[in-house]
């Protein structure tokens, strides 16, 4: 009998590895799992902190056209809050690839959406935002694309110094990254307020003869054609006229200040799409490779 059951033994533990195989788990491992806590990944902290940063960009842009003040205060607390995230990701260990990709969705559509707006009160050099704008996005795109491609889906902020030494200073040295970042939406905020404060800059606000002939610059919010009320005493002309009395010297000082590390970020935007890009194609002649190709005549 003990032969038997030493025989049979085996028989049930097949069994058991059959139901497994076959989908069948274990109870205990079922149970495990029921007690395991499950998180909810967008109610994290640093997530939050990312939702409010869109309500204030959407209120930012809700004000941008007529209110300089309200518009640029809500505009920099969602640019400030960016740093914020990153310290609530690293306090209560909750960092996470959609908080990652919030954040950096986040930061291109808002720095975008104010660059459309210099692009219509400055005309003239509509072409010059309409560029920083792609390549913005097509710096990002391609880096974030090249990294979950090539580095086995690791985060866009993990360079190798090997592979720029730039880039690895600009995304592991925090200093830096705020640095950069900071100073060049400052940039273009000073030009937003200087849209409302600098005749050099928008000869709309310089005072026009409409019987002489003199017309206000196309585009611009005091443009004719934008008026929402004609009358001169009405809440948007009165509004209009307060906003077009600020003092351009701070935007001019800010402007002038930050100017260097906004043209040292796009200088970083080209080295970040070239560097993406010769990564990618390295991948491809690897994999090309793999694949007997090109194939020898």
């Amino acid at each position: 009998m003990n032969g038997v059951r030493a025989r049979k033994q085996p028989a049930r533990a097949v069994n058991g590895d059959e139901q497994k195989l076959n989908g069948h788990a274990d109870p205990r491992d079922r149970a495990a799992e029921l007690t395991e806590p499950t998180e909810n990944i967008f109610l994290f902290w640093p997530n939050i902190i990312g939702y409010s940063r869109i309500v204030l960009a959407i209120a930012s842009l809700y004000y941008m056209p007529l209110h300089p003040r309200t518009c640029s205060g809500l505009y920099s607390i969602s640019c400030l809050l960016d740093a914020l995230d990153g310290l609530a990701a690293r306090q209560f260990n909750q960092s996470t690839r959609f908080g990652a990709v919030l954040d950096m969705v986040t930061d291109r559509c808002t720095t975008s959406c104010l660059l459309v707006f210099l692009s219509s009160a400055f005309p003239r050099w509509s072409i010059l935002f309409q560029g920083l704008i792609s390549l913005d996005f097509a710096s990002h795109y391609m880096h974030m694309y090249a990294t979950l491609a090539m580095g086995s889906g690791q985060s866009h902020k993990k360079i190798d110094q090997s592979r720029s030494r730039l880039l690895h200073l600009y995304y592991n040295n925090r200093t830096v990254l705020f640095v950069f970042c900071a100073l060049n939406e400052l940039f273009f905020i000073a030009l937003y307020l200087l849209s409302f404060s600098s005749p050099m800059l928008s000869p709309s606000l310089l005072p026009t003869d409409d019987k002489a002939g003199g017309t206000t610059q196309p585009g611009s919010p005091s443009h004719p054609s934008s008026m929402i009320f004609a009358t001169p005493g009405s809440a948007w002309a009165m509004e209009l006229a307060r906003a077009n009395k600020m003092n351009s010297f701070w935007p001019w000082v800010i402007a002038g200040v930050s100017s260097p590390v906004m043209l040292g970020k796009q200088i970083i935007n080209v080295v970040q799409l070239l560097k993406a890009s010769k990564w990618l194609a390295e991948g491809d002649i690897k994999a090309r490779r793999a694949e007997g190709l090109p194939k020898k005549q």
